[in-house]
């Protein structure tokens, strides 16, 4: 699908929509877009690339998307189904923090406890379920509602709940035992 972008904008705009207009309504979605990708992938070219994907989906069905309906939603919910199909393509089960993303960790000789706590976090996500992960980070970093949540799932807003409170669960638990069992913190 890579270079269709320049038919498909134009497809968009032949059928009465000015690329202006389009732009407007996508690139205030794009950060949010990168940070959700990035959260799922961990690989910022891969995130790039289903990015990419996500916005070329989008004009192509341009045309069909319902004009009442949650652009925001309708985006993440085209940028899942991606990722998902090329985790199904792929015959991987979850994405996994790598040694790289873990280099990436500010020094810890500057503040000990941050560095320890971007890596907890970072491997407290790969250790959710799938279904957990992205409720949480729908949720709680994308600020999206448990509707707009159920909305780009598509499941619904119980389940969405539950979901989230098991992953909360789950990250405090992580969070406070770590992988070994031991309490790391004591406040």
């Amino acid at each position: 699908m890579r270079g269709a972008g320049i038919s498909l904008v134009t497809g968009a705009v032949a059928k009465g929509e000015r690329l202006d207009e389009i732009a407007a309504l996508i690139e205030p979605q794009i950060p949010g877009l990168r940070r959700y990708a990035h959260a799922l992938l961990r690989e910022r070219e891969a995130a790039d690339d289903l990015v990419q994907d996500t916005l070329e989906r989008a004009l192509a069905g341009w045309s069909q998307r319902r004009r009442d309906g949650d652009l925001r939603a309708w985006l993440f919910t085209i940028q899942r189904n991606l990722f998902l199909a090329g985790l199904r393509r792929t015959k991987r089960t979850a994405p996994r923090a790598g040694p790289d993303l873990l280099d990436q960790v500010p020094d810890a000789s500057a503040d000990p406890a941050s560095g320890l706590g971007l890596r907890d976090i970072l491997a407290g996500l790969d250790a959710l379920p799938e279904e957990q992960r992205s409720v949480l980070l729908l949720v709680a970093v994308e600020d999206l509602s448990y509707a707009e949540a159920a909305n780009v799932l598509g499941v619904p807003v119980g389940t969405i709940m539950s979901r989230l409170s098991r992953a909360r669960e789950r990250m405090r638990g992580f969070l406070e035992t770590g992988r070994t069992g031991f309490l790391r913190r004591v406040k």
